[in-house]
């Protein structure tokens, strides 16, 4: 007798994954709640369990809510919706391997099959691989996607692609170079959701979904950040931007009207019997804030103060007039660097560094570069001025020079630091961060999502 499937039979066996799914995006930072759970569920009853790419579409449109959780949300998906694959045994010819891999990139066909070819031939440690047709689970095995890229050689593969597919142009050829790198970065990735697959079989899925996971771009720690890392947080500017522009909009409306004068609305209460049913409300001075942005651009910092540089050039719409200071050991103007309405371009912190006078010897000179600011640019701060220094407040054990940051936060309305360092470094070797604490705010910044939550909080309205 046949048997019809209903909605609830194809719910039936994913639904406590899906609660463990949705178990392990909120410890990654990703806040699906019930109603976006329940959302999920309906979603696999309408969409079924069978295509993973239809499902893994419909379950990220109920539970994702921000760039950049994307990532995350993938390879957790894979690790609770997807069976791993066993091996089926290593390529006994490694270069034909190679020569296969690079046709089919060529051809821009699917390559899940090769990864998971490269992953045997090359990815096993420990004793990870297959012996007799079965796989072994000794202490210490796994699957390493950084050795099966390593063995083959990717940056090699990428030119032999893209002279084969690129014209005789230039311009062709730098287009079909940037397909090449696509193309090979979709296999690494490819490469990467197998081992972690594989590597969930060996020690279990809910270890690898815990430690194993590569961190969305929004979470990734400023200072471990690779290239690939660096241009995912680029992409998040712009949308970034425009929430925190819309949210200091809303602020700056509320405050329009002023606040509360007592004096004034206590005399007016006499009218009403000593009631006050009718408040005063001082005069506010309108027009919008300035902001100054002080920021380190030596080479331990160099990716946070680039990324925190263009949010603040992409909010320069929200005041009425931004100026831009780097240094490492020798305090420079830097704003003629942006242009506004235009992202600059990657790798212009580098530029500053060549060519704007920032640099002298060469190591972060915190108190140089404060000294060179309270000597040459001091008319910059003003009542209505915000100040933002960018830097991890690590002096090489040269003087702090806490005086000229004293005189600054007595210049400004507000002065404000962001560290990307963690909290519990602040004590540790050459840092003065404990030091300027006593003068001024520090906020840990450690990643876009840190960042965004302290410039709306503290940028003025």
């Amino acid at each position: 007798m046949s048997h019809t499937t209903t909605g609830e039979d194809v719910l039936a066996p994913t639904s406590d994954r899906l609660v463990g799914f949705v178990g392990l995006l909120r410890e990654h930072g990703i806040h699906a709640g019930p109603s976006e759970t329940v959302d999920a569920a309906a979603a696999i009853v309408a969409l079924g369990a069978d295509d993973h790419r239809v499902l893994r579409s419909g379950l990220a449109a109920c539970l994702l809510r921000r760039n950049g959780q994307r990532k995350v949300f993938d390879q957790l998906f894979d690790l609770y919706f997807i069976d791993g694959t066993r091996p089926t045994g290593s390529e006994d010819d490694p270069e034909s391997l190679r020569e296969r891999l690079i046709a089919t990139l060529i051809q821009g066909t699917d390559t899940a099959q090769l990864a998971r070819e490269a992953l045997n031939t090359f990815g096993a440690y420990g004793g990870a691989g297959e012996t007799a047709g079965r796989v072994t689970t000794a202490s210490g095995a796994g699957w390493s996607s950084y050795m099966t890229m390593k063995s083959l050689r990717p940056d090699e593969i990428s030119e032999q692609v893209a002279q084969t597919i690129g014209g005789t142009g230039q311009f062709d050829a730098a287009v079909h170079t940037i397909e090449a790198r696509r193309r090979v970065e979709q296999f690494r990735s490819a490469v990467q959701a197998e081992a972690r697959l594989r590597s969930a079989q060996l020690r279990g899925t809910d270890y690898i979904a815990r430690r194993g996971v590569e961190p969305g771009g929004d979470s990734t720690d400023f200072l471990g950040a690779r290239e690939q890392d660096l241009a995912e947080m680029r992409r998040l500017v712009h949308p970034l931007a425009r929430k925190l522009a819309s949210r200091l909009a809303v602020r700056r409306k509320k405050a329009v009207r002023g606040q509360i004068d007592l004096r004034r609305t206590l005399r007016r209460s006499m009218a009403t019997g000593g009631v006050p049913i009718d408040p005063v409300l001082r005069a506010r001075r309108h027009g919008r804030p300035d902001l100054v942005v002080l920021a380190d651009v030596s080479g331990s910092v160099t990716g946070f103060a680039e990324f925190t540089l263009q949010l603040v050039q992409a909010l320069q719409d929200q005041f009425s007039r931004v100026r831009s200071f780097g240094f490492v050991d020798v305090c420079a103007e830097i704003t003629h660097y942006f242009t506004p309405g235009e992202p600059p371009p990657p790798g212009f912190a580098q530029n500053i560094v060549r060519d704007a006078g920032v640099v002298r010897f060469g190591s972060s000179n915190y108190g140089e570069a404060l000294r060179g600011f309270t000597d040459h640019y001091l008319d910059a701060l003003g009542p209505r001025t915000c100040v933002l220094i960018l830097g991890d407040a690590r002096t090489n054990r040269t003087d702090p020079n806490l005086a000229a940051l004293q005189t600054i936060t007595e210049r400004a309305k507000a002065v404000y630091w962001l560290n990307p360092e963690p909290a519990r470094s602040w004590s540790t070797g050459d840092s003065a961060a404990e030091a300027y604490t006593e003068i001024v705010t520090m906020h840990e910044c450690r990643n876009v999502r840190q960042l965004a939550e302290v410039i709306g909080r503290i940028l003025p309205a």
